[in-house]
């Protein structure tokens, strides 16, 4: 069954399906000067998975190290360059970058009806400049590594540290310019290339999202490159920005990066947000409940966004009253959070539902990211923020919240759309089952360090001889984390293996309501053949429409039935 979503949408799948993006020109220079989103979306795949898997070996000697109470085979010096690589790569050329990067260039001109983005040839080089940057973050940890973290904390970055950040902080800052673009991209294009009658109020909830993101990434974006830009200066040529032997000020810094970090956040996760709209709204049958609100929401989570970077200084120098401000904003950013969550929830309410792959992803995004939202209360209250700073417990509530929530919907997507983007179908009931073990696996590794951060346990502690309580707590996380690295493995292999042996997925597998099912699987180079025309609302569920729609189709192949005799 279709959707009547369009009419001229193109002709029939099976007239073009042997045409597409990914058989339109088979050479290495074909894909590597393309102007095609979807190429694009599909080189940030490979590149996004290829560093995802270096975070993620780093991640593992992490946890491998904190089985013993005195460490197992790293040195402390080794161990901080370790993490602080984890964190780099994974903030900065994963989470940041995934899901907009391929599913935003990949689906938003399919969803509003475009050809393209509406400039082809700067999405290109978005990606050049990402892959310049990751090259340049990689040869600064072959040449010396960074053992500062992910944040950069002056005055030791800036003065102390005898390790690579100067080269480091030149490849996130290239890095961050590849954002900027992609943000310019999507914004540009959602404005002034949807089809006749996508009214933004007839836009899925995807394309809200990542509107909403791009206005974070090329607002805050500039504010932390230029202020990793100034730590460099401060490294090389002893300006007086941010160390106090030289006249600067530290907490200016805290400042400036987290002004851009805090919206990070949501830059990571409102994608996220627009992936579980489709899967809630498409596995249930239903159109979203209070669709302005869950649309607007995303708005206000970034306008919001950045007025709460102060919750992440109650303990520096930051005056007393100022704190009570940020955290009286972080309690209102949890509201159209929660509108969504409420929303997300109705929607399932009375549906009706199908458990499929991408939807089990969706519910266990419902599950773990309220509870990474309901540990936020905690560190934006001043009263138990005090306490909980730097340790274990921050690191727990990071992870529901990017890992939890971030990867568990990016897989949603990635099982929801692989066969649109590959025209393969991969093996249901594997990944039903993968998604169940990394739900498993997730919590197994992150909530002992709920109870570990609340004990004391400070983060980024090499050795924790001082209270070898703790290590049965790091050991059950460590087990966890094997779980959970054979759920992100798994992916990997078995829909490489639909890639050659799947079979051939049709033009909208799901029944799935959208513009981006109205084309062949995988689409044809220009998208669609003619324009399409919207001519219903977003997520029309309507079972009198999907009744004639059904009655068409079998009266459609009774004539040509008919014309064969």
């Amino acid at each position: 069954m279709s959707s009547p979503t369009t009419a001229k949408a193109g002709l029939p799948p099976e007239q073009h399906e042997e045409v597409s993006y990914l058989n339109d020109g088979h050479t290495i220079a074909s894909w590597l000067l393309t102007g095609d989103h979807k190429r694009i979306a599909m080189l940030y795949l490979i590149s996004t998975t290829f560093f995802f898997f270096l975070g993620s070996v780093a991640a593992g000697l992490v946890r491998f190290e904190l089985t013993s109470p005195a460490g197992v085979v790293l040195e402390s010096e080794t161990y901080n360059k370790v993490f602080s690589s984890h964190g780099v790569i994974m903030v900065f050329l994963f989470l940041v970058v995934a899901i907009p990067a391929i599913f935003g260039n990949f689906f938003i001109p399919l969803m509003i009806g475009a050809r393209d983005l509406a400039f082809p040839r700067l999405n290109l080089a978005s990606w050049y400049m990402y892959m310049t940057g990751g090259i340049l973050i990689m040869i600064g940890f072959i040449a010396g590594g960074v053992d500062t973290g992910w944040t950069f904390y002056t005055p030791y970055s800036s003065m102390y540290s005898n390790t690579q950040v100067s080269l480091v902080l030149v490849g996130v800052f290239i890095g961050g310019f590849s954002s900027i673009t992609t943000g310019v991209n999507f914004i540009a294009t959602i404005h002034k290339m949807r089809a006749p009658g996508m009214t933004w109020f007839r836009l899925p909830l995807f394309v809200w999202a990542m509107y909403s993101t791009s206005l974070l990434l090329i607002l805050g974006t500039p504010v932390v490159a230029i202020t990793l830009l100034l730590v460099v200066f401060e490294r090389l040529f002893k300006l007086p920005i941010f160390s106090p032997e030289l006249g600067g000020d530290p907490v200016l810094f805290q400042h400036l990066f987290w002004f851009y970090s805090h919206p990070a956040v949501y830059i990571m996760i409102l994608p996220a947000f627009g992936i579980i709209s489709e899967l809630i709204a498409n596995f249930s049958r239903k159109r979203i409940f209070g669709y302005h609100f869950v649309a607007f929401s995303s708005i206000a989570i970034a306008g919001l966004g950045f007025l709460v970077w102060g919750h992440h200084m109650f303990i520096s120098s930051q005056a007393m009253y100022e704190s009570v401000v940020f955290s009286l904003i972080s309690f209102l950013v949890a509201v159209p959070s929660a509108i969504k969550i409420f929303n997300w929830t109705t929607t399932i309410y009375k549906g009706n539902v199908v458990m499929a792959a991408p939807m089990v992803y969706a519910v266990g995004f419902l599950l773990i990211f309220t509870v990474g939202g309901l540990t936020g209360l905690f560190l934006g209250s001043i009263g138990t923020d005090v306490h909980l700073t730097a340790t274990y417990f921050v690191v727990a509530h990071f992870h529901y919240v990017m890992v939890g929530g971030t990867m568990l919907a990016f897989l949603g997507g990635l099982h929801y759309w692989w066969p649109k983007m590959t025209g393969r179908m991969y093996s249901e009931g594997i990944a039903i089952a993968n998604g169940i073990l990394m739900f498993v696996g997730f919590n197994l590794t992150f909530f002992p360090q709920f109870i570990l951060g609340w004990l004391g346990m400070p983060r980024r502690y090499h050795y924790y001889y001082f209270a070898p309580e703790f290590q049965a707590y790091h050991i059950m996380s460590t087990l966890g984390a094997s779980v959970l690295g054979l759920g992100f493995a798994m992916p990997a292999f078995y829909l490489t293996y639909s890639l050659f042996k799947g079979p051939k997925a049709p033009a909208n597998p799901w029944n799935a309501h959208g513009l981006e099912w109205e084309t062949a699987s995988p689409p044809p180079t220009t998208n669609f053949l003619e324009i399409p025309i919207v001519l219903d609302e977003v997520y029309d569920f309507d079972p009198a429409s999907e009744h004639e729609q059904d009655m068409a189709d079998l009266e459609a192949s009774e004539n040509k039935s008919g014309d064969k005799h």
